[in-house]
């Protein structure tokens, strides 16, 4: 037998089952199951025989304990704890329709508090109910199944309005265009993909902090344009572009072109935390410019995955071309989703939250993350192994506090000394973006950044390592996201792990180095075998069968290669 010939394992193992002598099984032997040794679990057609429920039960939850454990998911923005209360209030709900209002009107209506409560939240106009003296605002809005559903409607939004100003002018609606930075995560593109948008694409530079360079807005800018999207939070390194500048700017360009071109701000995990760690910082409603916002529940709203939320400011701000009235589901009722059946109980635990938690909650979670990562971050850079691309751990004077941090303070809201004193610092997630320092780069060139990820992934921890937007594609960053499952126990251990799998590298790369010493062979012939050696050590093999892949994939023309355009990193 040929050793590096490839072996099918599962067509070996169906193999080696015909031919093997098995014990049969009646189907009354309930106490053990044919897939436990008679024959593998159908992977691709349904089977033909029923079995019990408990033991295809037993067999799935062994597969999916082989799946990484979500607490130490540091890739993802996406909350991965739920209380034993949230999970009653799931169980109770499972099956409701979140699509039926006339058969869930209490679900529906705690769909329009949440709505409510957002609203306020990001400071929509009010005005007073002169009966009640209660305040109340004109948005509108609905909940999605995530932020991407979101952008859509948010983008619809703004080519159906600009559609309606240019019919009604008599003007051609052919080339709509759209702005946004290429730091965008990938569901900002696919809105102008989808629905026939050209995506003006900023550039981004270490200058610029790795989102949009504010000073290239203007030249994008033509009768064309239905919008700019701008995001509170970037997903490489977390950083929020600045929509308070941006909106000065396109005031401006409005002045000199009469070219009005609205914001809508992609707040998937900013839109949640920016106004409880930095409350006087201006980017939502308060701004005229900003039209529209959406925000993640099931990031920094805390609840499970499959909630989104999306809100204009004003009612009149969604084109009626947008809404659909329904009457099969009992009652008439109004619609504007792409979604329509779907989960109702994530609604039901945003509401939970916002109950519970209240800002004083949401406030010291917050600040707790980002505490967390302020102090992740300055380890990384204090070990002298790593250099911190992300800004929430780097301090400002009173001149750039005042620039950035421009709301006027609001008396009515008692602000705790935390919230305030984030604003000491750039804003930002509670993610740490960071890679190898420079003097490590130089002194062990032949280590991939890519072994220190795997290493942590062998301890427990997913820490992704992956290229910066295009822009800036020749840098690899490794990403932390702090949320509140990361706790100052477990950020200890992460820590210790960091250090000791970049020492065990810079080690095994000194103890490689002496080896190859003796051979006559070139310097980069030296490096490329440390850095394979290494690699494929560490990865178990992965690597090795990455490069195969990558010669067959990556061919001009496939859509395939490391660099691809469209690639947005892990979020």
């Amino acid at each position: 037998m040929t050793l590096s010939k490839h072996i099918n394992a599962e067509v070996l193992s169906n193999k080696l089952l015909k031919s093997a002598a098995r014990q049969k099984l009646s189907q009354r032997e309930l106490y053990i199951s044919k897939y436990d040794s008679e024959k593998l679990i159908p992977k691709y057609e349904i089977p033909q025989d029923s079995s019990p429920d408990d033991l295809v039960y037993k067999y799935l939850t062994e597969e999916l304990s082989l799946d990484g454990i979500p607490t130490l998911n540091l890739a993802s923005f996406v909350n991965t704890n739920v209380s034993d209360t949230q999970l009653r209030l799931i169980t109770d709900n499972v099956t409701k329709n979140l699509a039926d209002n006339d058969e869930y009107p209490s679900l529906i209506d705690f769909q329009q508090r949440c709505i409510s409560i957002l609203s306020n939240l990001w400071n929509a106009p009010t005005t007073t109910d002169p009966e009640t003296g209660l305040k109340r605002t004109n948005t509108v809005g609905t909940a999605t199944t995530g932020s991407s559903e979101a952008i859509m409607l948010a983008g619809l939004a703004l080519k159906k309005r600009w559609q309606e100003k240019r019919k009604a002018a008599g003007k051609s609606i052919a080339t709509p265009n759209i702005i946004m930075a290429t730091c965008a995560q990938v569901a900002l593109e696919k809105f102008a993909r989808y629905f026939d948008v050209e995506d003006r694409l900023v550039h981004i530079t270490e200058e610029s902090g790795h989102v949009i360079d504010v000073s290239k807005i203007k030249e994008n800018v033509d009768e064309n344009t239905i919008g700019i999207f701008v995001i509170l939070g970037s997903t490489f390194t977390g950083a929020f572009e600045p929509v308070e500048e941006i909106s000065i700017l396109l005031d401006e360009v409005e002045k000199e072109t009469g070219n009005d071109v609205r914001i809508h701000v992609d707040g998937a995990s900013g839109g949640f935390v920016a106004p409880f760690v930095y409350p006087h910082l201006k980017w939502d409603f308060t701004l005229p410019r900003v039209d529209s916002i959406n925000t993640s529940g099931h990031k920094f709203g805390l609840t499970s995955a499959g909630l989104g939320w999306v809100l204009w400011k004003d009612a009149e701000l969604l084109p009626k071309s947008l809404k659909f009235s329904l009457d099969y589901l009992g009652g008439v009722e109004e619609t504007f989703g792409l979604n329509f059946s779907r989960p109702g109980f994530p609604v039901i635990t945003q509401y939970y939250n916002f109950l519970t938690l209240g800002r004083e909650g949401y406030s010291k979670i917050f600040n707790s993350c980002i505490s967390n990562a302020r102090l992740l971050s300055n380890f990384l850079e204090k070990s002298g192994y790593f250099e911190v691309l992300s800004v929430i751990h780097k301090e400002i004077d009173l001149k750039r506090a005042a620039q950035i941090y421009t709301l006027p303070h609001d008396k009515n809201l008692k602000h705790h000394r935390e919230e305030t004193t984030n604003e000491k610092f750039e804003p930002g997630l509670p993610v740490v973006a960071f890679r190898f320092s420079k003097e490590l780069r130089e002194t062990y060139p032949e280590i991939p950044q890519s072994i220190f990820s795997t290493l942590l992934r062998n301890k427990g921890f997913i820490v992704p390592n992956y290229h910066l937007s295009p822009d800036e594609g020749e840098k690899e960053i490794l990403r932390v996201v702090v949320r509140q499952s990361l706790s100052l126990n477990l950020l200890e251990k992460l820590v210790g792990d960091c250090i000791e799998a970049i020492e065990l590298l810079t080690k095994s790369c000194k103890d490689v180095r002496s080896i190859i010493a003796a051979k006559h062979t070139s310097e980069q012939e030296d490096r490329e075998l440390v850095y394979s050696l290494l690699l494929s050590i560490a990865s178990g093999g992965v690597e090795d069968v990455k490069v195969e892949q990558h010669k067959v994939f990556d061919v001009p023309g496939t859509g395939h290669g490391k660099h691809k355009r469209s690639y947005r990193g892990t979020c």
